[in-house]
């Protein structure tokens, strides 16, 4: 396997949900603008925009809904927008209609930019010693996350990310062994649950030995949990807050 400083970080990646109290200076957050800027686009389309918050009540409002006591916290909090409204306005002040923007085709490569620009602006907060968390808990709530950004339409919140200087050293996360994710040319469709009695193991071993939160979990288990069990969540508004926000309507 190849080695080099950035595989390096990315396979010791770890979710931080602990930061000093410090934030980001002018030049960390320009690089990171810039980073979120050069991200791969589909059809030079640049359907995504980066909001940096700052405001305390704000930043309260979003901890609140996400009911996760780091976010907003220490360090910087970032939500990643699709955003199809900019183009919507450009075709409408040069007098064209809304063509395609209003369809779950655009929608989806406009998640897709998000989602890039995402990873992008994750891979550099690593290689500057920072680090970061994923927020997907910002769609826990999505109609009043909307209200509270104050998003216009054709706009929607897909991640947040909590950046900052790290103060915690949590162990590396167990993941699934390559032979379960990674195919050639077909997908598996034969799979057997007691072929993941060994990482299951794994897993377990590693909630009992971690520094915090420790438990007795296995990977099996969470899957068969509370989280994919049927209930509802203000989740479940998701399509009809895409709706309201004219995103996917054909």
């Amino acid at each position: 396997m190849i080695h080099n400083s950035t595989i390096d970080t990315q396979l010791n990646h770890k979710s931080i949900r602990k930061f000093k109290d410090i934030t980001l200076n002018h030049e960390q957050l320009e690089t990171l603008y810039t980073v979120f800027s050069r991200t791969a686009t589909s059809m030079f389309m640049q359907n995504a925009s980066l909001l940096h918050i700052t405001d305390e009540a704000k930043k309260q409002k979003i901890q609140e809904l996400c009911g996760q006591k780091y976010v907003g916290a220490e360090g910087d909090l970032f939500i990643f927008i699709v955003d199809l409204y900019r183009n919507q306005q450009i075709r409408k002040q040069l007098n064209k209609d809304d063509g395609r923007v209003h369809t779950t085709d655009i929608f989806f490569q406009a998640m897709e930019d998000t989602l890039l620009a995402f990873q992008n602006v994750a891979n550099a907060v690593e290689s500057m010693d920072l680090g970061y968390v994923p927020l997907g808990t910002i769609n826990d709530h999505p109609l009043q996350m909307l209200k509270t950004l104050d998003l216009p339409k054709l706009t929607f919140p897909v991640l947040g990310m909590q950046v900052g200087v790290p103060d915690q050293e949590p162990q590396l996360k167990p993941r699934l062994p390559l032979k379960f994710i990674c195919f050639e040319d077909s997908y598996p469709k034969d799979s057997d649950v007691k072929d993941l009695k060994d990482y299951d193991q794994v897993v377990t071993t590693y909630y009992d030995l971690r520094d915090s939160n420790r438990r007795i979990d296995s990977f099996t288990k969470q899957i068969t949990g509370a989280k994919l069990n049927n209930h509802e969540t203000d989740r479940d508004q998701l399509v009809k807050e895409l709706h309201q926000q004219e995103l996917c309507l054909d």
